[in-house]
């Protein structure tokens, strides 16, 4: 079988683009790759990238074209020692933490919701056989 190298993209559909974008930037410092009036796209690490797509933007360009809408759920990993700081980040930013829970194999997450509801994690290793 051939090999992947990874999880190349993942897409949130969004009703404001900006408010959208200046979220994770602020959060998370993620810089601009593309910014267009129907797609942000932010990086996240190298070769990682969160695409924001406008809803219903793309497909007024191209019938047909993927879509998206209703709230998502999105995990971005972190250290295990870096959970308090995560907290921490989080409520300095007003950010309510809907869940913090720690897992049978000892990882940690912390739950959020972004501007549209789409349930984001923090998550430690220790919450999959494989992470």
């Amino acid at each position: 079988m051939p090999s992947l190298n990874g999880l190349l993209e993942t897409a949130l559909y969004v009703d404001d683009l900006p408010r959208s974008a200046q979220f994770y930037q602020a959060l998370f410092g993620f810089a601009p790759l593309v910014v267009s009036d129907r797609l942000i796209a932010l990086a996240v690490q190298d070769g990682q990238v969160l695409l924001l797509f406008k809803k219903r933007a793309s497909l007024q360009l191209h019938p047909g074209a993927h879509d998206g809408d209703g709230q998502l759920h999105l995990a971005f990993a972190i250290d295990a020692d870096e959970v308090a700081d995560w907290r921490a980040r989080l409520h300095e930013q007003g950010i309510v933490i809907e869940e913090d829970r720690t897992w049978e194999r000892g990882g940690q997450s912390l739950y959020f919701r972004d501007p549209d509801g789409h349930l984001i994690e923090l998550g430690s290793p220790g919450i999959w056989a494989n992470y």
